[in-house]
């Protein structure tokens, strides 16, 4: 019964050896990590991603790192400005291990001494920037912070990503003259709007004015070009008209008993201004000729004939 008892207790502590031995000796890696693997206490291999096997009691996992990109918060800190002004900084650092024997070896806590570049090489940058430019130039300031804090972080087995200023507290003074600043600038760039708008407005209207003077005076020059046309055209129908009537008249007078028309038509002409002149007068100078109506139209008969005879000729 002893010896029963002893081979199945031997046999229990022999398959406890052995898994322990393989829970030992067995090593998976996960995903986008690095196992840093000692021999002895001292450094024998980096492990990858997967399933390895390891020599029991005498390989350990020593160090453990992710590859993940990882976010520190730099806690807030004071800095000086340029311009002697006092500011409170917090940040956000983006970082990645990229050498898992550096990290292990190179420095204690890679995360700590980061965050602690980082405050040291803020405060740097700040000191050499006015206050003005940390509102306009984050991302300039941002880029030199990475840039400082890449080249010192190298030796860590660590890359620094992006670094970035999430907030910046100003002295209540600051704020006050800042926003006085601000005021100030908004209402000047108002007045430079209305002014602007008023003269654009002014601008307008005489060019307004302007159009609509050489308007009218291009309607007046048409119009008095078109009046002058018809004027023209006028004068030159009543002078066709007056031509014809004439032409006319001097065909009229050749045929049989046209001189005697035309002397009568010229002394019913005669009475007919003599009577109208004695209507709108009182007093009237009577020529010596008027009694002898019958002269003066023989007169007249006389000069068409010689007129005719001229023509003739």
């Amino acid at each position: 019964m002893t010896n029963v008892d002893f081979g199945s207790l031997l046999a229990i502590g022999l398959a406890l050896f052995v898994v322990i031995t393989v829970l030992k000796s067995a090593r998976i890696v996960p995903q986008r990590s690095n196992f840093v693997i000692e021999r002895l206490g001292k450094y024998n291999r980096t492990l990858d991603s997967g399933f390895h096997i390891l020599i029991p009691f005498i390989d350990k996992v020593a160090y453990a790192h992710t590859l993940k990109e990882e976010v520190i918060d730099v806690e807030r800190q004071a800095c000086v400005t340029k311009d002697n002004i006092q500011v409170g900084i917090n940040g956000v650092m983006y970082i990645q291990v990229v050498d898992a024997h550096q990290a292990s070896y190179g420095i204690n806590n890679y995360r700590y001494a980061a965050s602690q570049l980082a405050q040291t090489t803020m405060r740097s940058v700040i000191g050499q920037t006015d206050l003005d430019k940390t509102f306009e130039e984050r991302a300039k300031i941002n880029e030199e912070v990475v840039r400082a804090l890449d080249d010192a972080a190298k030796p860590w087995g660590i890359k620094v990503l992006r670094y970035e200023i999430s907030d910046i507290e100003l002295p209540a003074s600051i704020k006050d003259a800042l926003e006085q600043q601000m005021r100030a600038e908004r209402e000047r760039r108002a007045a430079i709007a209305k002014s602007e708008g008023e003269r654009q407005a002014m601008i307008n209207v005489s060019e307004g004015q302007k159009q609509e003077v050489i308007n009218l005076s291009e309607g007046e020059k048409l119009k008095q070009i078109n009046e002058a046309e018809g004027r023209a055209q006028e004068i030159e129908l009543i002078a066709t008209a007056t031509a014809e009537g004439l032409r006319k008249i001097a065909l009229a007078i050749k045929e049989e008993g046209g001189r005697d028309a035309v002397s009568l038509r010229v002394a019913e002409q005669y009475v007919k201004e003599f009577g109208n002149l004695a209507k709108t007068n009182n007093t009237m100078i009577i020529p010596a000729e008027l009694a002898n109506i019958g002269g003066a139209v023989a007169g007249i008969t006389e000069v068409l004939k010689t007129a005719q005879g001229v023509k003739s000729a």
